[in-house]
Order: structure tokens, then sequence, then C-alpha cells
């Protein structure tokens, strides 16, 4: 049975996402990890496991297992609230010389007449895969409603202006919105551009008006001339239209009144001929339906914002926000997680530590970053992180690998107690204080503290590997992550 789902149902679900972001809803954080190299890793059962390299990092997996494994060396999460998140398009910017498509309520319908499907001048045979719309030089963004019959483009769209503007090219564009500077900012991308609305435009929108009459056909046997208060039929209102006859045919069309009200619409060759184009035959004139409102609108709809950008930077070490990012690690893994928890209850404030900690009296070894470590008696493994030495607190992950998280009988042992810590590699050691305290943030109990973020707390809804990203106090990184529905 032949069946579509429609572009409906991906606004739907973009928009659904978008509001999850509101105070009332979901609370999302993106996070970043995975500071020690991507390699063949080696399971306490013997087995090897290969995560690609750090040049070519693997493509994470859709699996159980790989939610689990972005937990164990989570680094840090920052909360990203609505202000932090936009509806977004595919960015396509004017470039002079090119064939735009132009607006069509049909692609992809039967062309009248017989089988054959219309399609864009690219080749498009559905709207939203179209370059019918352009961002200009200025950050202004235009559809494209006539194309010149498939011309190219040479004079750049400019201005702000409502009514429908046609450039010396003969190309016909109607402003949409622009993006403003902060939105240049936070919501634009090489790909991807941030959509908003524009209340002068949407207010001025008419529903159902036809600003656009395309020739399909142009008949023959007419009588030469301009032939005006020709009505466009449909169920709508008030239509109008100018037609040009030459050496027979149909050469131009003009709508000189847009109408109300249209849902469809057309323009009978009768009408052309009481009009007085004489006994014109086979002329088809293809009246171009406008979205519901009319254009400009709704410009989520029209230019078909099935795209999210999130948007955050990670600054330094947070600073502002408890401090809780490393500067003296590298990450490889990008994360998003929706609703985790703090301490068992729903996670609400900025920032959030992923990894453990602990603090040491006296005077410790310098620990180097990614080293393995070890606790005397205990058994427990572990990996270097940061080690603060002014505070004396060393950070550290644990994961699921021999010589990063599990002792020799494959079992994860926590680091506890007052026994000594040992670096394997700087052969540092050091000696948990044992005591209870807040120190630069880190809340330590008996000199261990565990991660702000509760482990596998909370759903992963996107992970991204990548190469590594070297992170200093002074140095901030600004994320975008583009969601497709």
């Amino acid at each position: 049975m032949p069946a579509i789902i429609t572009s409906k149902f991906r606004r739907n679900n973009a928009q659904a996402f978008e509001t999850s972001f509101g105070s009332s809803g979901n609370k999302y954080y993106l996070g970043i990890g995975k500071p020690s190299a991507f390699g063949t890793k080696t399971r306490p059962d013997g087995r090897t496991e290969n995560l690609g390299t750090d040049s070519t990092p693997i493509t994470p997996a859709d699996s159980v297992q790989q939610e689990y494994d972005t937990f164990d060396d989570l680094l840090a999460v920052k909360r990203i609230t609505s202000s932090d998140v936009s509806f977004a398009a595919p960015r396509i910017n004017w470039t002079s010389g090119t064939v735009y498509d132009y607006y069509r309520h049909d692609y992809g319908n039967r062309i009248t007449g017989g089988t054959s499907i219309q399609s864009a001048n690219s080749g498009a045979t559905n709207l939203y895969d179209a370059n019918f719309y352009v961002m200009n030089s200025n950050f202004q963004v235009y559809k494209c409603l006539d194309n010149n019959n498939n011309g190219q483009s040479t004079i750049e769209p400019t201005g702000e202006n409502t009514l429908i503007l046609e450039t010396s090219d003969n190309y016909k564009w109607k402003y949409m919105y622009t993006l403003s500077a902060s939105a240049q900012a936070n919501f634009l991308s090489t790909d991807f551009m941030g959509v908003s609305s524009n209340s002068t435009v949407s207010n001025a929108a008419v529903d159902g008006a036809v600003n656009i009459v395309k020739i399909k056909t142009a008949g023959t046997g007419g009588t030469n001339g301009t032939y005006t208060n020709i009505p466009m039929r449909g169920d709508g209102s008030n239509g109008q239209v100018s037609i040009t006859i030459a050496s027979g045919s149909v050469t131009a069309v003009s709508v000189t009144n847009a109408g109300t009200g249209y849902s469809y619409a057309n323009i009978r060759v009768a009408d052309i001929n009481v009009a007085g184009g004489g006994s014109l035959t086979g002329a088809e004139l293809d009246c171009i339906i406008e979205p519901k409102g009319g254009h400009g609108f709704d410009p989520f709809e029209e230019l078909g914002a099935f795209f999210v950008i999130l948007n955050t930077s990670f600054e330094g070490a947070e600073t502002a926000n408890s401090g809780d990012f490393t500067t003296t690690n590298d990450f490889r893994r990008v994360a998003l997680i929706r609703d985790p928890k703090s301490a068992g209850s729903a996670a609400t404030v900025t920032t959030l530590r992923a990894t453990r900690a602990v603090r040491f009296s006296g005077t410790p070894g310098s620990f180097q970053v990614d080293e393995k470590i070890t606790q005397t008696n205990t058994g427990a493994v572990g990996k270097v992180v940061q080690f603060d030495s002014a505070n004396k607190i060393l950070f550290y992950t644990q994961t699921r690998y021999s010589d990063e998280g599990v002792d020799a009988n494959g079992n994860k042992i926590l680091f506890s107690g007052t026994d000594t810590i040992n670096g394997a590699t700087s052969s540092a050691t050091g000696i948990p204080t044992g005591v209870t305290e807040t120190v630069n943030n880190v809340s330590l109990v008996s000199g261990h503290s565990l991660p702000e973020i509760d482990e596998d707390s909370g759903d992963v809804m996107y992970i991204e590997n990548r190469a590594p990203v070297a992170r200093s106090v002074d140095q901030t990184e600004n994320v975008k992550l583009i969601i497709e529905f």
C-alpha cells in the first residue's frame, strides 16, 4: 500500500526536541571525555578491542555497551539551556552565477498530462532538497520565487522590504529574516544556519495569495497583444493576471492581483480568449500556490527547519562554574546526555565534574597526565586525568580495560582509605588525607570524591568520537551540535 511520512512529522519531532529544553522540560548536558588515546585496548579476559586511532577514531556504536563506555571516561559536562538552542536549515550562500531552484508547491507530484514527476532545476523532487533559498553577504535570508527560466543569478538580493524583490537578472526573491549578530556567533556554521522569524514579514504575509504563474506550455493560435483582468479560478478570490501573446503563443504572465485564499488555482484558456486572446489553444499555466499563511509567515516550516543546533562553549576550567573542566588534558569524545542525576537527584547546575578525585596529605609526588595509578593493598587501578599540585588533588578515571580501571582479576576496585597511591610512570606516590572537607569546590569524604554526575545516569542521546582536542586554561572550545530530524 503506497504511503509516506511527510515533512510535517520531521518538523513535529524537531519542535518537540527544541521545546524540551524549556525550564519545565528535560535537562540536557553536553560532555567531553576520552582523555586517553584511541587504539587497541585489552580486556581483563585477555581479548582485545580495536577502537581505531587518534587520527581515525572508530564510529561510536548505538549500543548499551557504548552508553556505559561513555560514562567510564567522561571528564565533565555543561548544561545546555533554551538560549543555547535554535532551529536550523542547511546553509546556502548566495553566489553569483548560480542557477537557484525556485519555490514550487508541487515538487514530487506528477506533471499534468503524464506520469513524469515535477522536479527542480537541480533535479530535486522534494522542496526541501532544492536550493530554493539563500543567505546573502549581510546574513539576510531570501526565498527564490522565480529563477528567470533557470537563468543564472548575478545580482545579490539585498534589503528587508516585505514586498517581492525583482532584481535586474529577472530573479524574484522574498525576504524572510536576518541573522542577528548573536545568531551569527551561536547558530551559524559552515553547513547550517539558524532559522528565526521576522514579525514584520510574517504580519505582512497574505494567506492564499498567488504571486507567481509559470508557463508550462505556451500554446498556439492566439492573437498577439497584452490582455488584462484575466481571472484566476479556484477556491480563492480576486486573483487576476495580465497575459502577453506574441507569435500566437503566451510569452509572459504578470500577476496584477495576487488574491487571497487559494489552495489551488488555474487560468483557463477560455478566459484568455474572452479577454482578447483570439483562438489560443494548448496553453498551460501553472499557478504557484504559496505555503499556508503566505510566504514569510512561518520561516521554520517554509525553509524546512528539520534541524536543531545546540551551541555551547567550554571556557578554560569553567572557573565561573566551579572549575569542573580539566585544562591539562585533552578530549576525544563529545556526548549529549539527557536528564542525568547528581547525588541521586536531577542535575540542574551549570557544570558537573565526571572524574573521581583524591586529596593527598604531606608532600606527594608529581603525578603525570594519562599515567596508570594503583593503590597499595586495595589493588585499585585508574588513569590520571589531572594533578592539581597546589591543592594536592588527583583527578582520575576508571574504565573497564586492563591498566585503566580493572585489577589483574578483572574487577573494578574503588580507591579508598589511606593506603598509598602509586604512579606507574612518574613513580610518584601520595597518601590520601582521610579527611572530609571541601577544597577548591571539590567535596571530599575521607579524602576521596565521587563524580558530581552520577555514573550511568540519564540517557546518552549523541556520541561523537574525534581527533584529540588539547585544552588549556586560556582556551575556549565552541561546540555546535546539529541534530537532524
